[in-house]
């Protein structure tokens, strides 16, 4: 097999359309959770590690997205909780203890909804916050590869993945590995996760607009600060939600 932007885009397209066919049910329940938490004055809260991340930042901050949520990283035990730099290394992730001072330092209300992104689903931090998230007894979204989990063990002393915690999981469709194209000699290229999950949020999103809209409240977006009028639209309405969601800097 070739490999090169055709070949990417051809499997790229493949993938995203078994996700709009297979994940339309569950990405419709997740909208639904959305709506509801928006209604209920609750926030989105996102966490996600490693490249996950990005799945994080489709969700909140960003123009056109939702203005009640909040981004959940690893490395806010060191921006808000004072803990030092080098406390924080590559295997961080795969540390369950770290999600509960992630948790406390949101200081989530019970009206938020969680969404929890990871490929494998079976590091510590994500099963435990996933775990400590339903304990608390909020609503929980989870992206991730179903191929990718079902075929991993879990690190989490549970044994469990986050899709088995999920009030609804919706599969990135990512195959194990994340990568597409296979090279001459062995190894593989090109990742997909980020772009499928990212397109399943905004269809995500969109939903969750529509069942706002058809509620009769007007959903509270974000304009590009890079438009007229942005920063004052944004700020007014970020108002609202002082102290409970963050932006960065």
């Amino acid at each position: 097999m070739s490999i090169g932007q055709d070949e990417f885009v051809s499997a790229a397209k493949d993938l995203i359309d078994q996700l709009v066919t297979t994940q339309r049910e569950a990405i419709a329940a997740a909208a639904a959770l959305v709506a509801d938490c928006v209604l209920a004055d609750g926030v989105v809260q996102a966490f996600g590690t490693g490249h996950s991340q990005g799945l994080v930042m489709e969700i909140a901050g960003r123009a056109g997205g939702l203005i009640p949520t909040n981004k959940l990283a690893l490395r806010d035990v060191v921006t808000y909780g004072g803990a030092p730099v080098d406390s924080l290394d590559s295997h961080t992730e795969r540390d369950p203890a770290i999600a509960h001072r992630v948790y406390e330092l949101a200081s989530p209300r019970k009206t938020d909804l969680f969404v929890i992104a990871s490929n494998s689903g079976g590091n510590g931090s994500i099963v435990e916050m996933a775990s400590l998230v339903k304990e608390r007894g909020h609503g929980l979204i989870a992206f991730t590869s179903l191929a990718h989990a079902t075929a991993v063990e879990s690190r989490h002393p549970s044994g469990k993945h986050l899709h088995e915690l999920a009030d609804v999981v919706i599969d990135n469709c990512g195959p194990m590995g994340d990568t597409l194209l296979p090279m001459p000699g062995g190894g593989q290229v090109c990742a997909i996760s980020s772009i499928t999950s990212a397109f399943a949020a905004q269809m995500m999103l969109a939903d969750a607009c529509a069942r706002l809209v058809a509620a009769g409240h007007t959903p509270p977006v974000y304009l590009s600060a890079n438009v007229p009028g942005g920063d004052e639209h944004n700020k007014g309405l970020e108002s609202h939600y002082a102290g409970r969601i963050r932006r960065d800097p």
